[in-house]
């Protein structure tokens, strides 16, 4: 009787586990279908934003969706990159290692500003292929990386110049191909706003997510950003075939005075327009150094260092999100009009910053030249797309793109070398921006008419 209790007791446990494990089973199941379902109509809802007023039809959804991906695989190794230089020593290293880093940066930029574009144009037909090729080159960069990072040696620096290289390349290729995958209803400015807003988003996604992969290690973010180029790779080479559609491209020339239309030259309002948004980078990078340098070592309020700095970061990346979102808004015919605007705004918000400098008018300051460098960059691509015949809009794109990263290291070097005194420089900065103003005004002033714009910006090859 006591065997037969106890098999009875057994048999009840038996029972007993087997519904547990089944009621655990339906569970999991049903947890598993519901994130399924919400996994599934997330990208529902993202395709349909991207693929809103005809930019499905026209391929241009696949290409914000990769311009996501790449942009949150650039932001994995910036995560990285800003522990082991900035965040990792004592401030005056951290300047040391910074302008290390800006220098490597720069002067191989200043070599290959004349190489970019022709190298590029020699591939007019496998724009694809091209994008492809920089993600794959960012992916085994960024694995490389992953390796170096833990050792603290001067290899991650040629590393993360090739990545930066890439990327510029890739942006250089994108911006072209934008132009051959819009929809008829979308006007230039919003397409480009769309595009670079994707990233943004992206951007600030992968920003959380690799703050997480980095309390594992300092290599995971390297190794989710070598998984993120990864699937941009596939995506590159799934973009529609007419992004290789070309009719022969040759170089650019970048010059203002122009007696007659010709193939090399991209007009008045596109060089006006590359000085005023080159100032507006050189604002941006200048500040993002200066202001991270200025806080660690001067904080401008009772609050700690670290809370000031997220809020100077904070309103540099409101600003520059901002103005992306007003740009997919914007339906203007007058980018170069945008661009003077940006700069007048950014030079009071300077001069307001000089005059009251506080915690309030420097913060404002910073989201200004967030906002005004991202819709300039807006305006800029607009009137390179409006104004530079298709044969040299390769080479027109890829100097626009190394000018602007020369003026961010510029900048971004000004803002190492100057007196860490929050009011020189902001003062500088106004000085700055007051000089380049004056020079756009007498540019914008000496525009031709629309008509006339049109006339000479369509070259006769009869």
């Amino acid at each position: 009787m006591a065997e037969q209790s106890q098999g009875g007791a057994d048999g009840g446990r038996i029972d007993a586990l087997r519904r547990a494990g089944a009621s655990a089973h339906r569970t999991v199941s049903a947890t598993a279908e519901r994130t399924g379902k919400m996994v599934h109509a997330t990208g529902r809802r993202i395709r349909k934003a991207t693929s809103a007023e005809g930019a499905g039809e026209t391929g241009l959804a696949k290409l914000i969706e990769l311009q996501a991906v790449s942009s949150a695989g650039d932001m994995m190794i910036t995560v990285a990159l800003a522990s082991t230089i900035f965040f990792s020593v004592p401030t005056d290293q951290a300047r040391g290692r910074v302008a290390l880093y800006l220098l490597i940066t720069m002067a191989p930029f200043v070599l290959l500003a004349p190489l970019i574009g022709p190298m590029l144009d020699r591939i007019p037909s496998g724009r694809r292929a091209a994008m492809a090729g920089t993600m794959l080159v960012r992916a085994a960069l960024a694995w490389m990386m992953a390796g170096s990072i833990s050792g603290g040696g001067l290899s991650i620096y040629p590393e993360a110049l090739g990545v930066l290289v890439a990327s510029k390349a890739n942006g250089v290729v994108r911006s072209v191909v934008v132009p051959r995958l819009l929809p008829p209803q979308l006007p230039n400015v919003k397409a480009n706003s769309r595009v670079t807003l994707a990233g943004l988003i992206a951007t600030g996604l992968a920003g959380g997510v690799g703050g997480l992969l980095h309390l594992i290690g300092p290599a995971w973010p390297l190794r989710g950003a070598f998984l993120l180029f990864v699937i941009a790779t596939g995506l590159a080479l799934a973009l529609p075939h007419q992004v290789d559609s070309a009719k022969g491209e040759q170089r650019a020339v970048l010059h203002e005075d122009r007696p007659k239309a010709n193939f090399r030259s991209v007009g008045p309002a596109v060089v006006m327009a590359l000085r005023a948004e080159g100032t507006l980078r050189g604002l941006f990078g200048f500040l993002t150094f200066f202001l991270a340098f200025l806080v660690r070592a001067h904080p401008m309020s009772g609050l700690a260092a670290g809370l000031e700095l997220a809020v100077m970061a904070g309103a540099l990346g409101v600003g520059n999100t901002l103005g992306t979102v007003l740009g997919s808004w914007l339906r203007s015919r007058r980018p170069e009009v945008i661009v003077t605007a940006m700069l007048v705004l950014a030079t009071a918000a300077a001069v307001v910053a000089t005059v009251f400098y506080g915690l309030l008018t420097v913060t404002l300051l910073a989201g200004v030249a967030g906002l005004a460098q991202s819709l300039g960059k807006v305006a800029l691509d607009a009137l390179i797309q409006r104004d530079v015949p298709e044969v040299v809009r390769t080479s027109a794109f890829a100097r626009s793109e190394t000018l602007m990263q020369l003026t961010w290291v510029v900048g971004g070097g000004l803002g190492i070398v100057l007196p860490l005194v929050g009011q020189v420089g902001t003062a500088t900065a106004s000085a700055l921006l007051a000089l380049s103003l004056i020079w756009t005004f007498r540019s914008l002033w000496r525009l031709p008419s629309a008509g006339h714009r049109g006339a000479v910006a369509t070259p006769d090859v009869a």
